[in-house]
């Protein structure tokens, strides 16, 4: 009897699989599964302010709110030095935070926690080691910093915030934060503002590191390198958390004034599963603009949490917002501005991923870029591959590139008219 089964299912598949042989072809138009519209770059005019000289740079984008919009740069720019700030990138170890300028004096860290002050003629101050002595250096990578009041203040793999004096490097206090801080603190009035990788925030006070409050936030299990930091002005402070929320509080007291999640992702790319938020908040008036790594940046009302628009375009570093334009580096290694009232692209210019002959390594040497800052009337983007890049922000059109020995591991940073960037073998490069 089971032969008999077994003999009538084998006839009964040979003899649907026969049925397959003619392919029916089913009459009437073929479309796309995915809707394919040609998007084309325009060349539009930007409302640029006036340059400024701006002496300091002590946060991400130069000051507490992430924003600066104009700083003053020469058109052409030559070397002017080339500093040691420690370690570089290595297979177990990155840099992950930009140098900072205040009084003279360039404070960066290197991949190893290690903290560096060079003057603005490229001479070593003063040098910190910040490992914990009960962790093995090869633990922990990266760290952020920031500068502001007379203190350096500099969070580390190793789970921990310290003050440093800005002047002699001495150690004023260190706060154990339970967890890796690799975004840069940020510092308003006697309050140092930062987030951990475990999605807590902290407000601590910049005299003794005392907690004055702590807020939590979602957990993340994908998480981009680096982190974002907070953003401040007036009685707002947005934290960014690595599961992609958004919790703005007032500066006291942590009480909440509104949350949010940037969520979304570009289909087909598999790093939209991070769902962190890359680029740093950056507040302009009553605006605050923030990207994911996955593809979405977008503008909120800052008053009461109220999304502006949205658009499909990831932001692995903090845009920059100007007059009637936004300008960022997507999750495509492309250069983008936006329009800055419905987020909808003006124009896209590719950067390189990979060399050719890299194709087939599976891309383990993705270039990265950083940036854009823009100073002097072009956009400035450093990048891995050796290069300085220089773009017009009317169309998106190269102008210019310097040569960068190493390649970058920094955003463009701009102080005294004066182009500082870090290497990924650990040195500090001055343009003027």
């Amino acid at each position: 009897m089971t032969l008999r089964v077994s003999i009538t299912a084998a006839l009964s598949l040979v003899a649907l699989a026969a049925c397959g042989d003619d392919d029916v072809i089913l009459p009437g138009d073929r479309f796309d599964i995915r809707a394919q519209t040609v998007f084309e770059n325009q060349t539009l005019p930007v409302a640029l302010p006036a340059a400024r000289a701006n002496a300091d740079w002590g946060h991400r984008n130069g000051n507490p709110s992430h924003s600066i919009t104009h700083p003053a740069l020469d058109a052409v720019l030559s070397p002017v030095f080339v500093a040691e700030i420690g370690e570089g990138d290595s297979k177990r170890a990155r840099i992950t935070s930009h140098p900072v300028v205040a009084n003279g004096i360039v404070y960066t860290v290197d991949a190893r926690a290690r903290v560096t002050a060079t003057s603005v003629s490229g001479a070593n101050v003063w040098t910190r080691d910040l490992t914990p002595t009960r962790d093995n250096a090869d633990d922990a990578s990266g760290g952020g910093i920031s500068v502001g009041g007379g203190q350096v203040y500099v969070t580390t793999g190793f789970g921990e915030i310290t003050a440093l004096d800005a002047s002699t490097g001495a150690e004023v206090w260190t706060q154990d934060l339970d967890a890796p801080a690799h975004a840069a603190p940020t510092l308003r009035g006697d309050l140092v503002y930062v987030v951990g990788r475990d999605s807590t925030a902290w407000a601590l006070d910049t005299a003794n590191g005392r907690i004055r409050w702590q807020r939590s936030g979602a957990p993340s299990t994908a998480n981009f390198a680096g982190g974002a930091s907070p953003a401040v002005s007036g009685e707002f402070v947005v934290f960014p958390f690595p599961s992609g929320e958004v919790l703005t509080t007032y500066p006291r007291g942590g009480l909440t004034r509104w949350s949010t999640v940037i969520s979304g992702d570009r289909v087909g790319n598999a790093a939209g599963v991070i769902s962190d938020i890359s680029g740093d908040p950056v507040i302009v008036g009553n605006r605050v603009y923030i990207g994911n790594f996955g593809g979405r940046t977008v503008a909120i009302n800052l008053d009461d949490g109220e999304r502006l628009w949205t658009a499909t375009e990831g932001s692995v570093s903090p845009v920059w917002p100007v007059g009637n334009a936004v300008f960022l580096i997507n999750d495509l290694n492309e250069l983008v501005r936006l329009d800055a009232n419905t987020g909808d692209p003006i124009w896209r210019t590719a950067m390189p991923t990979f060399n050719d002959e890299q194709r087939t390594q599976r891309q383990k040497r993705v270039f990265a870029h950083y940036g854009p800052v823009l100073a002097g009337g072009r956009l400035i983007v450093t990048s891995s591959d050796g290069l300085i890049r220089q773009f017009d922000p009317a169309s998106g059109a190269l102008i210019g590139q310097i040569d960068l020995p190493g390649g970058a591991a920094s955003g463009p940073v701009v102080a005294g008219e004066t182009l500082y960037v870090l290497s990924k073998n650990g040195q500090l490069h001055a343009f003027r």
